[in-house]
């Protein structure tokens, strides 16, 4: 937690998040992730892989993803799935 807390620039806090924890846990079940952008307090993502293709699959993943990022980075308002 140290390390997200060094990095001042909110997309830099984010990218942190979920390359070095979510993305891990995604790869273990064939999926992936990218962020696209963070402004405003929102986080656009795209997943690929596994979790790209079943609506329930994206909906369950994306709440989890964004409970995890508005508790470990509160400027984090939302998150977007962009296709």
């Amino acid at each position: 937690m140290a390390e997200l807390e060094d990095c001042t620039n909110l997309k830099q806090r984010v990218q942190h998040l979920v390359t070095d924890e979510i993305a891990p846990l995604l790869q273990m079940d064939g999926g992936s992730i990218e962020v696209l952008s963070v402004q405003d307090g929102v986080v656009q993502v795209r997943l690929l892989g596994t979790c790209a293709g079943c609506p329930s699959t994206i909906h369950a993943v994306l709440m989890g993803i964004e409970d995890e990022l508005r508790r470990r980075v509160p400027e984090v308002e939302y998150l977007e799935a962009v296709p």
